[in-house]
């Protein structure tokens, strides 16, 4: 570790960005190679520095989660924004009224009811605004069940004055819950065919749609392989982290982002305490290892429990480790930990290089 990471001010979260630019390039590269457009989710990273470098490099657009989100990037200059989302309630179109004439925005939807909603303000402003309908791939969040069901709903949007049903998307994340590349392979072949098979269902109806978008980091990778996809969303490609180092999608050397920590206590034999806690590396676990972190330079130390800025971890008898020393974390998620923090430390062959501002941090509405 360099002098300038070891007298870092701790906890503090950085980006290689080496890494980070060898990751924007590869997704971009494996996108091109395989004949879709790249929309990457800003929720990983928050950061209009970052969404600007995905576009330079080819990226169609970018994906939010919120309308908070959507507004901190358009205020960016960004111009092509889908909000994957759904939008409810007369003070959310009012915002996003006033969005719609700074950038091109796309909404996501999954009901009649928020479609509804959507199609009023587009008449009131004399536009047509794209929808993308949701459809459910597994993960059971949103979105109606492939096929049937899905095309009816969306049918009946169809017919809706002031929209127009632009494209399907879904996001197959409990693809993250699979130990192997080849199970990410079989959840990314099943999420482009329930999107596939609801656009069969959507042209009996008449209604033809444009784009056939599917999302997740693990999925994304295997984009040449699905064909009739027009669009991946992935996000947390662009800093790594355990949820994809684990199942062995990603390797060590993609991992973007280290939560640097001191140890702050030793206070028996096989224990340790670091001065990050949830407030820091977020209470995310992962099915694949447990703890709340972990340590490449000490792969057999576990972070067992989290108070909110206390990391007790479990360390074997001949550790080295001693009170003062900083040790570096790959945080199981990335994109909740950048939600923690106002700003990221961009750090290059060891050295402090540029601050990275979260613009997005906190948007949740």
């Amino acid at each position: 570790m360099s002098t300038e990471l070891e007298a870092l001010d701790t906890p503090a979260v950085a980006v290689d960005l080496d890494r980070l630019e060898r990751n924007l390039r590869q997704t971009s590269e494996l996108a091109s190679a395989a004949g879709v457009k790249l929309r990457p989710h800003i929720k990983t990273h928050k950061s209009a520095w970052i969404a600007k470098r995905q576009l330079e490099l080819g990226a169609c657009g970018i994906t939010v989660a919120k309308l908070g989100e959507a507004e901190a990037m358009a205020a960016a200059g960004i111009a092509d924004i889908l909000i994957a989302y759904p939008i409810v309630g007369a003070a959310k179109l009012q915002r996003l009224a006033a969005l719609t004439k700074v950038a091109r925005i796309t909404v996501g939807i999954d009901s009649f009811e928020a479609a509804a909603g959507l199609s009023a303000l587009g008449q009131s402003l004399d536009v047509r605004i794209p929808l993308y309908l949701d459809v459910n791939s597994g993960l059971n969040r949103c979105g109606r069940e492939p096929g049937a069901a899905s095309a009816e709903l969306g049918a009946k949007i169809a017919a809706l004055p002031g929209v127009w049903l632009a494209g399907l998307m879904t996001h197959a994340g409990h693809v993250y819950g699979k130990a192997s590349r080849e199970e990410c392979r079989e959840i990314a072949q099943a999420e482009a065919q329930a999107l596939l098979t609801t656009q069969a269902c959507l042209r009996v109806y008449g209604v033809d749609v444009r784009e056939i978008s599917a999302g997740s980091t693990p999925t994304s990778k295997f984009a040449a392989e699905l064909a009739g996809i027009t669009e991946i969303r992935p996000g947390a490609y662009v800093f790594g982290d355990g949820s994809q180092l684990y199942p062995g999608i990603i390797g060590e050397e993609e991992c973007a982002m280290r939560i640097y920590a001191t140890v702050v206590s030793a206070p028996r034999p096989d224990t340790i305490i670091i001065d990050a806690g949830s407030k820091t590396l977020t209470t995310d676990t992962s099915p694949h290892r447990p703890g709340y972190g972990y340590l490449p330079n000490y792969p057999e130390a576990v972070i067992e429990r989290l108070s909110e800025e206390h990391g007790i971890v479990r360390v074997p008898d001949d550790c080295p480790l001693r009170i003062g020393d900083t040790v570096a974390v790959i945080p199981n998620h990335c994109c909740t930990v950048t939600n923690l923090h106002d700003r990221l430390i961009g750090v290059r062959k060891g050295r402090i290089e540029r601050m990275i501002q979260v613009d997005a941090r906190g948007r949740t509405q």
